[in-house]
């Protein structure tokens, strides 16, 4: 698949030509990196802003205390780093990939002048950016209000929802976070994790095989966390 192919999954690019993907794409640099390495860190100047074309990362913070806190999971076909370019300020959280991961990137004055010369773009990011504060209004509702076996469950039906794949009415999720990254998105520990997982496959609500984790009945699933 080529860069212009790409962009074609990519959610701001989607109503866009063939002629104009290819465009863009042209603006584009590509960069690979290795499992565990920062592509951006919290508080540096932002420059770029970067589109997933291969492998994971997890947008993280760090509390008070120095303890990770995971905001989110991305792959293939997401993108990060828009922020600092839209607003000028520094980077407001971390970037690490989970696995070997490629990206393309794209300079500030190149996406300012994309936003300006396709407003279809501007649009989609807009609602892309409104999906996003959704989550993030949920999550810190979970966290405040659940209990931590809630607040996993939560995790896990997030993580359906942004990676799963669904068929008749079973949720598969391939690449299922570990479990000290799960701890972290939760705000609990990892035994708890553990715990936690054990139980929802002894109850038969959730089954896993590697790293694979599969919601057996995706609605009774929500039925019990939602």
């Amino acid at each position: 698949m080529n860069s212009a192919e790409y962009l074609r999954s990519v959610s701001i690019f989607s109503d866009l030509s063939d002629v104009e993907l290819v465009s863009i794409s042209k603006k584009m640099t590509p960069y690979s990196y290795s499992k565990g390495e920062f592509i951006v860190m919290e508080e540096m100047e932002g420059e770029q802003c970067y589109f997933i074309t291969h492998g994971s990362v997890k947008i993280t913070r760090s509390s008070k205390e120095g303890r990770e806190v995971i905001l989110a999971i991305l792959t293939a076909g997401e993108f990060f780093g828009e922020m600092s370019l839209l607003d000028g300020e520094t980077r407001s959280a971390n970037v690490l990939t989970l696995e070997e991961t490629k990206v393309l990137a794209l300079n500030r004055n190149d996406f300012m002048a994309t936003l300006e010369e396709y407003p279809r773009v501007s649009i989609q990011l807009l609602k892309e950016l409104t999906i996003r504060l959704r989550k993030s209004d949920l999550q810190i509702a979970s966290l405040t209000l659940s209990d931590a076996e809630k607040r996993i469950g939560l995790c896990i039906l997030r993580l359906a929802g942004e990676q799963g794949t669904i068929r008749q009415g079973h949720v598969k999720i391939k690449k299922f976070p570990f479990q000290h990254d799960i701890a972290n998105m939760a705000g609990t520990s990892r035994e708890t994790v553990s715990r936690t997982l054990v139980l929802l496959e002894q109850n038969g609500l959730i089954q896993r095989e590697g790293r694979q984790l599969t919601i057996v009945d995706y609605m009774q699933f929500q039925r019990e966390f939602d």
